[in-house]
């Protein structure tokens, strides 16, 4: 449950959510997704903490490439459900 008390959340929460679910199911760290994506520390954390309003495709990709998959294999979720986005 988001703090809009159902499914519903931004897309930068959605972003923050996603990432969340494939660290935990990865066993990586945010430093190894850094690492493994390209993408900076700093950068990640302020996504995880929904401190970016948004985020550019490209900073997604790189992230998505982190994982080992593409885009269409990270955006493949719930979490991205039109229904579920509010923003």
């Amino acid at each position: 449950m988001t703090k809009y008390g159902d499914n519903s959340m931004t897309l930068s929460e959605a972003l923050a959510a996603r990432i969340e679910e494939l660290l935990a199911q990865k066993k990586m760290t945010q430093y190894k997704l850094a690492m493994e994506s390209g993408a900076t520390n700093s950068m990640i954390s302020e996504i995880r903490h929904c401190k970016n309003r948004s985020t550019a495709l490209s900073v997604v990709y790189d992230i998505a490439q982190g994982f080992g998959m593409d885009l269409t294999e990270f955006f493949d979720s719930p979490l991205f459900k039109n229904e579920n986005i509010i923003d």
